[in-house]
């Protein structure tokens, strides 16, 4: 049994994640009160299940990128959470969770993080391609992610109802768009790429391992 944790931005998520899949996932709008929600939320989830903390046999955490706080107290949990126990920690890129779970769809993908100021954290996944490095994102402003010329490309992630107005106006049928229920950043999806990263037998030094901060 695994716990991951995504505090990457004002979209937190905790998720209990075992063989079989996610066997418990909590999200919720934190804004910027991580330091407050956060452990409070772990503990109940941890206790919804029955399970204890020296039950874990893993961790995975967000890295962003994302808020300076947000990532901070995450990674600083995870950390804490592992040298108390004994067991592995995975750092996972936070853009990496949005892709993963639409990768079967099969479309070109913008994964966005909000960034304030109408600036979005994203990197661009292209069908049957290696995925990006987790250092090669931009920000930028929607009207400067551009679909592919010749295909529709999937808008995930922080989108607001004016974002989805913008994007449909300014791309037309070449902006995919999903509800925003499908598009929410899923701790879920974080712990099963941590998951498959700790079934390798992988594990990050606690020491080296840090968030992927925005310029």
């Amino acid at each position: 049994m695994i716990l991951a944790i995504d505090t990457a931005s004002h979209v937190a998520g905790i998720a209990l994640y075992d063989e079989d899949g996610v066997a418990a996932e909590h999200s919720w709008l934190s804004r910027a009160h991580h330091t407050v929600d956060l452990m409070p939320n772990i503990v109940t989830l941890l206790q919804q299940q029955r399970i204890m903390p020296a039950d874990l046999t893993g961790l995975a955490v967000g890295r962003g990128p994302g808020s300076f706080t947000g990532l901070r107290i995450g990674m600083s949990v995870a950390k804490g959470l592992a040298l108390a126990q004994g067991i592995p920690l995975v750092g996972v890129p936070s853009l990496y969770a949005l892709a993963h779970a639409h990768r079967e769809r099969g479309l070109p993908l913008w994964a966005l993080i909000a960034a304030g100021r109408g600036r979005f954290a994203a990197a661009f996944f292209a069908p049957d391609a290696p995925w990006p490095a987790p250092e090669d994102y931009r920000i930028a402003r929607l009207d400067a992610l551009i679909p592919p010329p010749d295909a529709a490309a999937l808008y995930v992630g922080e989108l607001t109802a004016r974002d989805r107005a913008a994007l449909r106006e300014q791309w037309g049928a070449r902006a995919a768009l999903t509800d925003s229920a499908a598009s929410l950043r899923r701790a879920g999806y974080l712990a099963e790429l941590g998951w498959q990263r700790l079934a390798r037998g992988e594990a990050d030094d606690l020491s080296a391992l840090s968030p992927i901060y925005p310029p």
